[in-house]
């Protein structure tokens, strides 16, 4: 019968050869990178990562599951992408917010992050130079539109190259070994509501200054760690950020809670995948006639072009009460009948980025 120590001895051959192939296709990347570097194209390309990935699990005949596989290459694609060129990404803070998540869901762990207070200090960071892509919530699937990322995406020079959704999971991080050693819960105000079914049904006796509210779920995690008798209530990256064990996850009220985070470049990316989205801000010039927007709409549908989303937001340009016009349209800004249209409309369209299409 077969040994624990030979089987282990297995693992080791097995992990030395995926050293070595590691190392080949890290030589191979920093070739790329070079070409890259010189032609000043952008490292980034997540149609590139999902074709990978999705070969890959097609390929698959063994015991790891699809989202381990995207796991395990998410994590090369970092390291790969900080080979070819080390990017500074920025995103809305603090670290351990659900944008940290984000970011770190597209570019792995290893890559070189700065949490920035702001949504505007995103695009400024982006803008100037100071980071290569920046990462900001742009819509949840329960609230809406975020109107601060709307407003700046029409204002500033920068473009969608890729959207980011992950659902919107909460945990009790402590550690107590039990409820009962649970004195207080720190958490942000946002959390505290989406989790209230749980807190009823386990804390539901509690006097008020149990849960004690705090500026994010990040700094709940952080407390959670030098309180004694406490928990957070908080995402899994702030409690894995501080080291703080998991009690309960995924304990939110709405399973099907979402959000649609989008990465901000100073270069479009343009490469069409099979299920693309093209954004663009409008404003109509003759919005004081009555059918314009009408109009409009109805030279989308004559070029067969398939509206996903519009929304309206003040134009903060004029002291009027006129309005711009956020679209989603499915298809990118490389198909023939959506370039047409642009180019027909340039006083009127503005291109914010066509990119692969998640929702």
């Amino acid at each position: 019968m077969i040994t624990i120590n030979e089987l282990r001895k297995g693992i080791d051959n097995i992990d030395d050869n995926i050293m070595q192939l590691l190392c080949e296709r890290m030589e191979i990347v920093d070739q790329i990178g070079v070409i890259k570097r010189e032609s000043k194209s952008l490292i980034y390309h997540p149609d590139r990562e999902k074709e990978i990935i999705d070969r890959l699990i097609k390929n698959n005949r063994g015991k790891l599951s699809n989202g381990a596989i995207e796991a395990i290459f998410l994590e090369i694609f970092g390291v790969s992408r900080n080979l070819e060129l080390p990017e500074l990404i920025s995103f809305l803070g603090p670290e351990g917010s659900f944008t940290h998540q984000a970011a770190e869901s597209r570019f792995g762990a290893v890559a070189d992050y700065i949490p920035l207070p702001s949504i505007k200090s995103i695009f400024d960071s982006v803008e100037t130079g100071r980071a290569k892509y920046g990462i900001v919530p742009i819509e949840n699937n329960q609230e809406g539109m975020v109107k601060e990322s709307l407003d700046l995406l029409s204002e500033r020079k920068l473009f969608i190259i890729s959207e980011i959704i992950i659902p919107v999971n909460f945990c009790l991080a402590t550690k107590e070994e039990s409820i009962q050693s649970i004195n207080k819960i720190f958490s942000k105000d946002i959390a505290f509501n989406q989790c209230q079914g749980f807190l009823q049904d386990y804390f539901g006796n509690k006097q008020d200054d149990f849960f004690v509210h705090v500026d994010s779920t990040s700094k709940a995690a952080k407390l959670g760690t030098e309180t004694k008798s406490s928990a957070a209530l908080c995402s899994h990256i702030a409690a894995k950020l501080y080291g703080l064990p998991i009690l309960f996850d995924n304990i939110q009220d709405n399973d099907t809670n979402q959000t649609r985070f989008i990465i901000l470049s100073k270069l479009e990316n343009l490469k069409k995948t099979n299920r693309d989205k093209t954004s663009l801000a409008i404003k109509l010039k003759n919005d004081n006639k009555p059918g314009t927007l009408l109009k409009l709409l109805q030279e989308f549908e004559e070029a067969n072009i398939n509206l996903l989303k519009i929304e309206s937001r003040p134009q903060k340009d004029t002291n009027e009460f006129k309005f711009w016009f956020f679209i989603d349209v499915e298809g990118n800004k490389l198909d023939t009948n959506i370039q047409k249209l642009i180019d027909k409309k340039t006083d009127e369209i503005t291109f914010l980025g066509s990119y692969m299409n998640l929702c």
